[in-house]
This record gives C-alpha cells, sequence and structure tokens, in this order.
C-alpha cells in the first residue's frame, strides 16, 4: 500500500486530481472509491493498472499515474501497466524505462530504425533514452562501441577564451553525456571503457572524415548543429551502427543562420529506415512545472511567430533571404 500510495499518500492526492468528482479513502489494505459512477468506473482501473506496475517491482511517481490515466482516457482498452513496463536496463539498483507513451514510441522507434531523430521539449527523456539504449546495445554485444557528440555551442553566453589542454576546455560541452554515463554504468568502469576507445565522446567538430561502423552514436543538443554539420555528421553512418539525434528546435543557440534540425525534418522525412519522433510537455518527466513552462513558451512562440508572418518577416528561423523574399512579396 505504501509503494502504491506513496509518501505521506502523495499519488493518492495526484489519484484524487484526476478524478475531482471521487472520493479516495485507503485504510489498512483497503481503498474505498465514492463519487461519480463513470468517473468512480475510470479511477478503479485506474489504481487496478498502478497495483500492476506495483507488483511488477516498478516505482511509482506521479509521472507514471498522470501517464496512466491519460492513456486508459484515450483508450480503455489499453494496458499502462503492459506499455510502460519495458525496462531498458537496470544500472546501480535503478530501472531505465519509459515512463509515457511517447517515449515508449520513441523506444520502440530506436528498435526499428536505423536512424532516428527525438525533437521535444527540455525533460522528455530524449537524450536519457537514447543512452540507455545504446548502453543496452553495448552490453548484449549488438555493437562495439559507443559514440556521443554534441556541437561545442554555448546558452547564449561567451565564455571567451577557456584555459588548459584541448580536452579542459571542451570537456564542459559534453559533461551532460559524462553525467548520463555514470548514472547508467559503474563509474568505475566508465574511464576504462572511455580509455579502450569502447566509448568515445567528441565534439562534432571532430566527425569529419570518419567512416562509424558497428557503433551506436548519439548526437545531441542538434538543434544546434548548421545545416552543414547536419549533414556531415548523417554521412559518417556506417555498416551495423545505429544513430540517434536529439534536440529542441525551441532552444536554438546558434548566432546566426538556420538550424540543420530543423532543415533536416524537411529533407529526410520521407525516406525509408529515418524516424522522427516527436515528444511533447506531455512526455515531460521532470518537475511538473517544467510541462507548464513548455506549454506557455509554445503558446507564446506561436503568438510571436504569427506576428513576424503578418508583417512580412516571415519564419524567425528562415535564411535573411527568405525573409527579404518575404518582404517584397508584401
Amino acid at each position: 500500500m505504501v509503494r502504491l500510495l506513496g509518501p505521506q499518500d502523495r499519488l493518492l492526492t495526484t489519484i484524487e486530481r484526476q478524478f475531482p468528482l471521487v472520493t479516495v479513502l485507503a485504510r489498512g489494505n483497503d481503498i474505498t472509491l465514492r463519487g461519480d459512477a463513470d468517473q468512480v468506473d475510470a479511477a478503479r482501473r485506474l489504481v487496478e493498472e498502478l497495483l500492476l506496475m506495483v507488483r511488477n517491482g516498478q516505482d511509482l511517481t506521479p509521472v507514471e499515474v498522470n501517464t496512466s490515466a491519460r492513456i486508459l482516457e484515450n483508450d480503455r482498452a489499453a494496458s499502462p501497466a503492459e506499455l510502460l513496463s519495458q525496462a531498458i536496463l537496470t544500472a546501480r539498483g535503478k530501472s531505465v524505462r519509459p515512463k509515457t507513451t511517447g517515449q515508449k514510441e520513441y523506444v520502440d522507434a530506436i528498435d526499428e530504425n536505423t536512424i532516428v531523430f527525438g525533437i521535444g521539449p527540455a525533460g522528455t527523456g530524449k537524450t536519457y533514452l537514447a543512452m540507455a539504449k545504446a548502453v543496452q546495445a553495448l552490453q548484449r554485444k549488438e555493437v562495439e562501441r559507443i559514440i556521443l557528440t554534441r556541437p561545442a555551442v554555448e546558452a547564449g553566453e561567451r565564455l571567451g577564451y577557456l584555459p588548459g589542454t584541448l580536452t579542459d576546455k571542451i570537456d564542459p560541452y559534453l559533461r551532460p553525456l559524462y553525467d548520463a554515463l555514470n548514472e547508467m554504468m559503474d563509474p568505475e568502469i566508465v574511464p576504462k571503457l572511455l580509455a579502450a576507445g569502447t566509448i568515445e565522446v567528441a565534439p562534432l567538430a571532430y566527425m569529419r572524415g570518419r567512416t562509424l561502423n558497428n557503433s551506436f552514436i548519439v548526437l545531441d543538443e542538434a538543434q544546434n548543429t548548421t545545416p552543414e554539420q547536419m549533414k556531415m555528421f548523417l554521412t559518417r553512418l556506417g555498416f551495423g551502427s545505429k544513430m540517434v539525434v536529439t534536440g529542441d528546435i525551441t532552444q536554438v543557440d546558434l548566432p546566426t543562420g538556420t538550424s540543420g534540425l530543423q532543415v533536416v525534418t524537411r529533407i529526410l522525412d520521407r525516406i525509408d529506415d529515418i524516424h522522427f519522433a516527436t515528444l511533447t510537455s506531455a512526455d515531460v518527466v521532470r518537475h511538473t512545472l517544467v510541462g507548464a513552462i513548455v506549454d506557455a513558451y509554445t503558446k507564446y512562440d506561436q503568438i510571436q511567430m504569427a506576428r513576424r508572418e503578418n508583417a512580412g518577416h516571415g519564419p524567425e528561423f528562415g535564411s535573411e533571404r527568405d525573409r527579404r523574399y518575404n518582404r517584397g512579396k508584401r
């Protein structure tokens, strides 16, 4: 019961928020639902699914409760316990698994396609799940090495000259990838794999001229690539390899020019074995406020883009040539 309802009955409160016309009473090992008949029936179905998750050894959070309720609302025949029970790997006593329907579809797409683009806002698990799939593929000996890369672009600040060796200069940009690795593998093993070249973490600029065979390659923060960099990266694909490209097209830090991630969605969207997985605020698994922040910014950006187009400036990420054309056409 404690695992089902959470500390201080936190998950019980989450269930009550999902069904405002239902009163949930917990006494010992009994749960009583009272209120509107339809909502009581839906709440009962949700509690049954949550019980199945607990019995399968899954730790529940408000994310699982809200996601399960949303799945059942959209399809009463669906089973959230079955959809969300797939553990990618277990590391340091913690299971890494998709927590929303969108994340489950993203993970399945990685299994079924050679190149997958994971596009969505912050907190949707794009990079974390891609890293988990990479570690899983290495453990299963499906690939011989993992290559993690990202463009060395600062988030709106220009830090100027950085002291130290070349490794010291680029490490701050790659730190999020090292952090994820240490969460999913024994921290004592990671340095050995890095030293042996089994795992490689490098800036995108180092990919030029390489052919990457039998590798699981993850490009993170792809919204900060130029169209030329994106083309260069994708053409590194070798035999027996798999690529995952992740990014958030609403957080572009490029000082000038167009995001390569935005361009590639228009160029490769109809090619077999390439899949574009779009995650939304409904897939955010960080603090609940993150989803609300994402929605608020999305609404604001849509209003601003509509104003720009009405003023003849064209899309925000269009080229200067496109903007001049739109102004002349107007």
